[in-house]
């Protein structure tokens, strides 16, 4: 089962804890299972988070990343070292690139509405408060 779990996708050893309590495997063996999985390699939750850093971080901000490596069961030391890839640069280039694609929607609205739909839209994937000011503003300052 916990085979199967990992040819459909890289799963954290917490994800695959998860689905053998609910298929009732006794937790002993499942331990047993998890360890022999992590010594050869197959279970590595460090390579899993930075995985699933660099796949996501477009379009996300550090703060998004760390909250679903929560919970997908990553530790907060493994996701910290993942998230280190993610500079302020490439975190402002992805919040940048958004704004852009989003502007486009907003044309003909007033500046305060598109301040606050732009805002919520970089907030919500978890940017900055500074990148998200800062971006924000310079995009709709160069529009006029």
């Amino acid at each position: 089962m916990a085979l199967r779990q990992l040819t459909m996708a890289p799963r954290t050893r917490a994800q695959l804890a998860e689905k053998m309590a609910a298929r009732e495997v006794p937790a002993d063996i499942a331990v047993e299972v998890l360890d022999r999985f992590e010594e050869v390699g197959l279970v590595d939750d460090r390579a899993f988070a930075e995985g699933w850093v660099r796949s996501r971080s477009v379009g996300r901000g550090r703060r998004a990343l760390a909250q679903e490596l929560r919970r997908k069961g990553v530790d907060d030391e493994t996701a910290q070292e993942a998230l280190e890839t993610v500079d302020h640069d490439t975190q402002t280039d992805a919040a940048r690139d958004l704004v852009r694609r989003k502007l486009r929607s907003t044309v003909g609205l007033e500046r305060a509405v598109r301040e606050r739909r732009l805002f919520g839209m970089l907030a919500r994937r978890g940017f900055p408060t500074d990148v998200v000011l800062r971006v924000v503003r310079e995009e709709l300052d160069g529009q006029a």
